[in-house]
Formats: structure tokens, sequence, C-alpha cells
């Protein structure tokens, strides 16, 4: 299946992050997750697993510049730069498990979403040894039982996507990663008569909030509502 080569564009505002979203839902709508209610849940388990792996990766590459063991929550082939990666992003020469789905026989790689991948992540915390973060991948997992989009190439087309929110391609100077991307997919599932929008704080009058008090390092602040804890 021939795939197109991967976006390596920076993403320096809020407005370009909104607009990479809004090119994920896009694809999801035309892939029978017509709603904001379908395809936001959707999208945030994807876009969970892409952030995981490349926090992980980070987490290996210090432990082995500090010649310290690590310990990854998920091991081969069940990490998003397995299955989930372009195999353009890849270097020179390398393949993944993706590329193996790819050139297999139509919907093998919804066969090995649906009843390897998910079953794996949803099982990690009966494991005997099972650390506090496999804990909370499988808590987070559990009511994903299948892939929502329609066919392969519509998925494909979302992980190409997905890939591109990377740390290193969103300016941490202007935008929130994680933070931002959710807070946009949120107020996504307040359209058109959907009952989970949320109503956030202008970044202006944050901006003012955390100026006026001035806090300190240290001290605490206690906020009921704080949501993201965007600041």
């Amino acid at each position: 299946m021939a795939r197109k080569t991967t976006n390596n564009k920076r993403h320096t505002t809020q407005a370009s992050v909104d607009q990479a979203v809004k090119s994920i839902c896009d694809i999801m709508r035309r892939g029978n997750c017509a709603g904001a209610m379908q395809y936001v849940p959707e999208l945030t388990w994807i876009l969970f697993l892409r952030i995981l792996d490349e926090k992980e990766q980070r987490e290996e590459q210090e432990a082995e510049a500090l010649g310290v063991p690590f310990r990854p929550s998920l091991e081969s082939p069940y990490r998003w730069r397995d299955w989930g990666c372009p195999p353009e992003a890849l270097s020179e020469g390398q393949t993944n498990k993706r590329v193996e789905l790819q050139n297999a026989p139509q919907n093998a790689l919804f066969n090995f979403i649906n009843t390897e991948l998910l079953p794996h992540l949803k099982g990690l915390k009966n494991r005997p040894d099972a650390t506090p973060r496999q804990k909370v991948i499988s808590e987070i997992m559990t009511g994903v039982e299948r892939v929502r989009i329609d066919t392969e190439r519509n998925f494909l087309d979302v992980l190409d996507k997905v890939h591109e929110l990377s740390t290193e391609a969103v300016d941490p100077t202007h935008v929130f990663t994680l933070s931002q991307v959710y807070e946009g997919l949120l107020l996504k599932m307040g359209e058109k008569g959907n009952d989970g929008g949320q109503f956030f704080t202008p970044r202006q009058v944050i901006k003012a909030m955390v100026q006026v008090i001035n806090p300190k390092i240290d001290e605490t602040v206690y906020d009921p509502g704080c949501g993201t804890a965007a600041s």
C-alpha cells in the first residue's frame, strides 16, 4: 500500500496545533466516526499511546546515558514505534511491525490492534509485577473495545497525522502539548448539541491571574476546578 511522506511541520502556535487536530478529526469523520462523542475517545487513546512511547524513548535514552537500568512499560511489538510509526519516519533500512502489517493481507492491521494490542494493554494490570504506570495504561485502555474507524487506509492516515504531534514538533514556549490538544478535543465534544463540552479560562486571563498571585517555588495552590491546570 503506497503511503505519503510524513510532514515534519513544527507547530509554534495554538492555532497550528488546533488545525492539526482538526485535520485528524476530519479523517475520522469520513471514517465512520461522525460525531465528536465518537472520534474524540478514539483519538484520545491513539494520542495517549503515541505520547507514552515518546516519553519512554526519552527515559530510556536518559537511563542509558546515566548507565542505569530501564524497564519499559511496553515492549515490541506493542509500542507505538512498532505499529504506529509511519515507515517514512524510520531510519534508513529500518522496519517495524506496521511495515509487516501493511504488506500483509487486508485487515491484518485491524486484527493485530483488536485481538493482540488492545487485549495486551488492558491485561497489563493483571501481571504480578505490574508497575504503577502499567496499571494506569490498563485503566485508560479498559473502555476501548476495538478500532472504530472504518477502513485501514483511514486508520493509517490518522496514525500518520498523530505521529506528527510530538514534543519535538510542538514548541513548548507557546503550547502545552498534551493539555492544549485535549482542551481542543473537549471543546469539540460540545459542538452540535453534544453534552461533553467544556469552557476554558482564556489564556490572557490565566496569565493575569498568575501575575497577580505571583506564586513562589514550593508554594501550594488549591483550585478544585483547575482542569488541565494551564498556566
